[in-house]
């Protein structure tokens, strides 16, 4: 087949293809910075306390799915000898994870990240939560 036929073929899809009207769709992908939402959940040998962060979010009616950063703050004894220091027990921490919203119920999956120790190699360690949405 030679070029001009190629430009025909391709001219007659585009034209049917671009003929119609777009039209706006009602469920929509957007990003957000803080959605109002407040969780409580376990991850790591601990509990956590995180709301929201930025996030890429996708709405459906009163359902929505969110992946995202998760600003937290960790509550977690260290298990240490007895002569060694502890951290403290309440540590802020940034988490990264998908929370899903059905109206004002909530559950999350994050996972938060432990630096490496002496001891230990760094790890994610996932977790699961549930909280409320204002």
């Amino acid at each position: 087949m030679s070029v001009k036929y190629y430009f025909a073929i391709f001219g007659g899809l585009a034209c049917c293809l671009l003929h119609g009207n777009a039209k706006a769709q009602s469920d929509k992908v957007q990003a957000s910075l803080f959605d109002g939402i407040l969780v409580a959940g376990y991850a790591d040998e601990g509990a956590y306390l995180n709301c929201t962060g930025p996030a890429v979010k996708y709405i459906h009616k009163s359902f929505s799915v969110m992946i995202g950063l998760l600003p937290t703050l960790k509550i977690k004894k260290d298990r240490v000898e007895d002569n060694a220091t502890r951290n403290a027990l309440i540590t802020p921490t940034l988490g990264f994870g998908m929370t899903v919203s059905y109206r004002h119920f909530v559950v999350q999956i994050p996972a938060f990240y432990t630096n490496k120790t002496n001891v230990e190699n760094g790890r994610w360690n996932p977790g699961v939560g549930v909280g409320y949405k204002f």
